[in-house]
């Protein structure tokens, strides 16, 4: 099946590891040329030389999304390479959370920083390329916390239902010009940062997983690629009259819709 994403430009932030990377080496496979950032460039260099070998084309940047002069000389260098931008992937991001009273004012401020105001920045560069290329993609990362918030989730529940909040808003203002903005709210999903709390913790996989597993209905953590077959749905031709909408992708985990 042709999926509408050869030659496309797709950016992926927080590309070199879980979600993103997975989700920059599928949109590769399906012919689209790749921009990928994140902070530290060597796993970037992996994800790159993966879609390399498997003859994609792709750039690949160090980058901090928090900052807004690392964005822009980003964006820059995107455009001047590929020449625009059809597919945006605001991934990049962190899991804050913990005790209210707990988080201090610089914890909220980087948060807030790195995934409200960073997905603002980075779609406020790719709306006016995709605007001159007929239309384009914006696919925003969410957690199902966002939408259903428990005790504790906080500051990254609250970051993310900001970012649907964009979603949305988004969605409306630029239907016209065929710009569509979708969100995926992702659940327990195996990735770079529960590899690290098992380090942290000393805890074997097996247990981790089976641990942490327990109240998701589907009993197992989602892989990075079952996410990134949900991210193409959007930003391929099978989602074209699909905008302003959400996807729960958590095993079942949330309460809402």
């Amino acid at each position: 099946m042709d999926l509408g994403l050869k030659g496309k430009i797709a950016v992926v932030t927080g590309g070199s590891d879980g979600i993103g990377r997975a989700t920059a080496v599928l949109l590769a496979r399906e012919g689209a040329k790749i921009a990928i950032c994140a902070r530290g460039q060597e796993k970037l260099d992996q994800t790159a030389a993966e879609i390399r070998k498997a003859g994609g084309e792709v750039l690949a940047m160090s980058a901090d999304m928090s900052k807004a002069a690392d964005i822009e000389k980003f964006f820059d260098v995107v455009i001047k390479q590929f020449g625009g931008i059809d597919i945006l992937v605001n991934n990049a991001g962190t899991s804050l959370r913990g005790n209210f009273l707990e988080i201090d004012e610089q914890k909220w401020h980087d948060d807030i920083e790195l995934k409200v105001f960073g997905a603002i920045r980075c779609t406020k560069r790719a709306i006016p390329e995709m605007k001159k290329r007929g239309g384009g993609r914006v696919i925003n990362i969410s957690i199902s916390s966002a939408k259903q918030p428990g005790a504790g989730s906080m500051p990254t529940s609250m970051s993310r239902a900001a970012g649907l909040v964009l979603t949305k808003s988004l969605s409306k203002e630029y239907a016209p010009d065929n710009i569509l903005v979708n969100a995926v709210c992702i659940g327990k999903i195996k990735s770079g940062q529960h590899d690290r709390r098992m380090v942290s913790n000393n805890i074997s996989p097996e247990k981790y997983y089976n641990d942490n597993s327990k109240e998701i209905p589907m009993h197992r953590f989602g892989e990075a690629e079952e996410a990134a077959t949900a991210i193409m749905f959007f930003a391929s031709s099978m989602g074209s009259y699909v905008t302003g909408s959400s996807l729960n992708l958590d095993g079942g985990t949330s309460g809402v819709l």
